[in-house]
């Protein structure tokens, strides 16, 4: 018995290819580190505004990286294990980590700041432009 992918319904013409980015994404994604997802207020007609913040504890600026890759954000961090130290009890482990959100269509990201073992991510979504084009029909001969 085969299974369905998850896009794999003929309702969703020209999203094949969404199908291993999917895929992807549900495998790079172990629940570390924990993130929100907030709607920031919106003034006036201002563009729909998102924050992602994930807890990234223990980590400097310079052991995260934030990029931006076709619609795909992906969070990523390294920490390197410290050697110094005498330590009884080690119970904070570096880690790495990557995080990955798939984008809508026209999503852009507007910085990231990283503040006391937050690291946030703005992104804004502009209003899609409502485009109605008239498709002429022919008579087949």
């Amino acid at each position: 018995m085969s299974r369905m992918k998850p896009l794999a319904t003929p309702l969703l013409l020209g999203f094949e290819s969404n199908n291993s980015v999917v895929t992807q994404i549900a495998r790079a994604n172990d629940g570390y580190p924990p993130y929100d997802i907030e709607r920031l207020r919106e003034t006036g007609g201002a563009p729909e505004r998102l924050r992602i913040t994930l807890a990234v504890a223990g980590f400097s600026e310079s052991e995260l990286d934030v990029s931006l890759q076709a619609n795909r954000l992906i969070a990523r961090g390294k920490q390197t294990e410290r050697s110094d130290g005498d330590f009884l009890f080690r119970g904070i482990a570096a880690r790495q980590f990557q995080r990955v959100f798939l984008l809508a269509e026209g999503m852009e990201v507007l910085g990231a700041t990283l503040k006391n073992g937050l690291l946030s991510i703005d992104l804004v979504r502009p209003e899609p432009a409502q485009v109605v084009k008239k498709i002429n029909i022919s008579t087949a001969q």
